[in-house]
């Protein structure tokens, strides 16, 4: 704490990283973390890393750090879902919407290939998700194919309700067998 009512936040550079670049000095309001919270969250969690590198674990604004921690794991399940809900619409498009298929189905195949890039960039961060996917395979392809029906203004009988592939072939079967119609 300086006498001006403000105290002095040091953050330590990264393990590895040059001292002389990363050594820095900010001045932080002289409030409780609880208040820093939701006065400034960038400055917050530059304090909060800070104390943790520390140790100073008894001034860690520990409601608010677990809430943070908990939603990142929500933030990568609401992304995964989101990619497997847009690449079940894209493999519906390219398996039902022939009026549209010659003109759109380079960039159907386009985003099939970037929703699985994205998939599995956030499996190889978290190989647990892979269960979760296993959990809303159904829900989502249920939305995607909800998407696919608004847009191609096809009837709902054309696509069937109940996912036609399975969520290993969605991942990972090549576009143009999944597309074979019986």
């Amino acid at each position: 704490m300086v006498g001006d009512g403000t105290a002095t936040l040091i953050l330590k550079p990264e393990v590895g990283q040059e001292v002389q670049q990363y050594e820095a000095a900010q001045r932080v309001p002289d409030i409780s973390s609880v208040e820093l919270y939701d006065a400034d969250y960038q400055l917050w969690l530059a304090q909060t890393v800070a104390q943790l590198r520390s140790r100073d674990f008894d001034h860690l604004d520990l409601d608010n750090l677990i809430e943070e921690i908990e939603s990142l794991g929500k933030s990568d399940k609401r992304a995964i879902a989101s990619y497997l809900m847009r690449l079940c619409e894209h493999l519906l498009k390219l398996q039902y919407w022939e009026a549209e298929r010659d003109r759109c189905g380079p960039g159907w195949k386009r985003e099939v290939r970037n929703f699985r890039f994205q998939i599995q960039a956030l499996l190889r961060d978290s190989p647990s998700l892979r269960n979760y996917l296993d959990e809303v395979f159904v829900r989502e392809y249920g939305q995607g194919r909800e998407l696919c029906l608004d847009v191609s203004g096809l009837g709902a009988k054309v696509i069937p309700a109940v996912p036609g592939f399975t969520l290993e072939q969605a991942l990972n079967a090549p576009v143009e067998t999944l597309c074979e119609q019986d």
